[in-house]
């Protein structure tokens, strides 16, 4: 019980960072929502959440283009609801990253 109530905790932390970025995403340069972004990844990384890991970085990389801005800022949305979808994945294996992997390279390249 002791390591699915800490997963939980992981969890709701996540998902409330993630609505908190979503609600500041309008007024966050890319920079700042990268760095948001990142604290997420570590946090999940070291939880072993790891599709939520394979998105981060792929959000990350997206803002890094300057993609999210400059007429693009509603997709952050779409990105975000990703993010949190991931972190309420149950699998944690290989075949899920490649999955949500997939999922983002058709989502960002939009």
């Amino acid at each position: 019980m002791g390591r699915a109530a800490n997963l939980d905790a992981v969890r709701m932390e996540l998902t409330a960072r993630i609505a908190a970025i979503d609600v500041r995403a309008p007024y966050l340069r890319n920079g700042e929502m990268a760095v948001a972004v990142d604290e997420i990844r570590h946090i999940a990384h070291h939880a072993g959440l790891n599709p939520t890991v394979t998105v981060a970085h792929f959000i990350e990389a997206a803002l890094a283009r300057g993609e999210g801005r400059n007429g693009r800022g509603p997709l952050v949305h779409g990105w975000l609801a990703m993010l949190r979808d991931a972190v309420s994945a149950e699998r944690q294996d290989v075949a899920a990253c490649d999955t949500f992997a997939a999922a983002c390279s058709v989502r960002l390249a939009a």
